[in-house]
């Protein structure tokens, strides 16, 4: 079982998907033998709570993960904890960034409580990966570089050459510790890349020219104003020097076709192995990057841009199909079911997800399958530690919080203090146009008070007598 993440990829970033410029033959080659998820989707922003979603297979609303460094509740069941009562040793290439849950630990001096970009319980770090990246510095100085801070060893990729690169030091050492490997396994690589800072490796670094990249979409004339915020924020504006957007995409598309070259090595290493046929792979995405969009950069808000991510899944069984596209919406809290359905374990309680084990099958979209994608966004971070000390009086950080409903034409979103935007997607995919019509509008305010209810939590909620004991 071989489970990737790729941070910050856009959903329709991939050449099979239609991108009129990037090259990615090794994803293609994978969703050619396998199945692309068209309408995949992140279930919040930043890393640390759209992994918590990836990783629980729950909401943010159910897991409460809203921000990088907030503690994930140890409670929680998880893909690495599953893999092992499959019978697996899950091993890390990389990291999850998911803070400890400060509750677990007896010890307030014990080190993993102050780092935020802590491994998710069960999995075994093989090569572990937090903010500082030392392993891979380490390596690098053995080269001669001078790369003591991991934010200029990052910029400056393109100065060396692309078997130097962080994704070529992870891909080694997966390719390294798969070839170890006597009986079944479970690997999770979890690329950096295309993470900012926007600088490709070696030659990738100019395979893009910028004057061809596309153009981002524009900035609604009408805004809400958490746009307006964040378009007055340095730090999530896009940036207004002419070309200086393009060369962002430039560089974030050779990010991927980079990224892709080293799966493309993956690929062939399980070829030779003769494990090609058994090994169920996935690949998705955190969450996605405005680029430009909507005048933003990073990830964050309520465009799409920010959360429609890539999903392929490749099923090894017989019973599999290959290069199906699936066009109904698929989400990350998804992932975690259909994993463990694939080894042959009960799907936990917790999971607000579906296994996609049907659409594997080519068995068709199954009964009850949802009709809109969702996912969430919290910016309490913004409000400052004095007002988060305020309890229990002051209430607004539970305001800074919205959620998505998007359905096939339209985007609702609610904000936490009452307001709210609808998106004519249908007639205008820019997200430029909004509706004010109140019927159409109260139907997807109903649908998402729906989606919270029928997510609420489910662990505890059934009679006494059918629990054993």
């Amino acid at each position: 079982m071989l489970f990737i993440t790729l941070d910050q990829f856009r959903g329709d970033s991939l050449s099979c998907a239609g991108h009129p410029l990037v090259r990615t033959p090794n994803l293609d080659a994978l969703a050619a033998d396998g199945v692309r998820l068209a309408r995949h989707y992140a279930q919040a922003a930043p890393c640390g709570p759209g992994r918590a979603a990836l990783y629980t297979g729950t909401y943010m609303m159910t897991n409460r993960v809203v921000d990088n460094g907030t503690p994930l509740d140890d409670r929680f069941d998880n893909i690495a904890r599953a893999a092992r009562r499959a019978g697996y040793e899950p091993a890390l290439f990389g990291y999850t960034d998911q803070a400890p849950d400060p509750r677990a630990f007896t010890d307030p001096d014990d080190p993993r409580l102050s780092n935020w970009q802590g491994v998710l319980p069960g999995f075994d770090p093989v090569l572990e990966l937090d903010d500082y990246y030392t392993p891979w510095l380490s390596w690098l100085t053995g080269f001669g570089y001078d790369v003591d801070d991991v934010s200029r060893a990052l910029a400056s990729e393109s100065a060396r050459p692309v078997e130097h690169s962080l994704s070529a030091f992870q891909t080694d050492h997966l390719l390294r510790w798969i070839d170890r490997q006597s009986g079944p396994w479970f690997a999770h690589a979890s690329y950096l890349r295309p993470h900012p800072p926007y600088n490709a490796a070696g030659e990738f670094a100019t395979m893009y020219d910028p004057a061809q990249c596309p153009e981002p979409l524009p900035v609604p004339a009408r805004r809400h104003p958490l746009h307006d915020e964040l378009l007055a924020d340095p730090s999530t504006c896009a940036p207004v020097k002419p070309g200086a957007v393009a060369a962002a995409r430039a560089q974030y598309y050779g990010m991927i076709s980079e990224v892709d070259y080293q799966l493309g090595r993956v690929w062939e290493s399980l070829r030779a192995r003769g494990e090609w046929d058994n090994t169920l792979i996935v690949v998705t995405a955190d969450h996605a990057d405005q680029l430009g969009d909507q005048g933003l950069r990073q990830k964050l808000g309520f465009f799409e841009s920010s959360y429609h991510i890539l999903g392929i899944v490749r099923d090894p069984s017989p019973r599999a199909v290959r290069g199906a596209v699936v066009e109904q919406f698929t989400e990350n809290v998804d992932l975690f079911p259909t994993v463990c359905d694939a080894v042959g374990i009960p799907v936990p309680r917790q999971c607000d997800g579906y296994p996609l084990t049907p659409f594997l099958h080519g068995d068709g979209r199954p009964d009850g399958w949802r009709q809109a994608a969702h996912y969430e966004w919290d910016w309490r971070h913004r409000s400052g530690e004095a007002r988060r000390d305020a309890w229990p009086w002051d209430r607004q950080p539970e305001r800074d919080h919205l959620a998505v409903l998007r359905s096939t034409d339209r985007a609702y979103v609610q904000f936490g203090d009452g307001s709210w935007r609808c998106f004519d997607t249908a007639t205008d995919p820019t997200w430029g146009t909004e509706i004010d019509d109140l019927s159409i509008v109260l139907g997807d305010a109903q649908e998402m008070l729906l989606w919270r209810s029928h997510h609420a939590e489910r662990t505890l909620d059934r009679p006494r007598k059918s629990f054993s004991g």
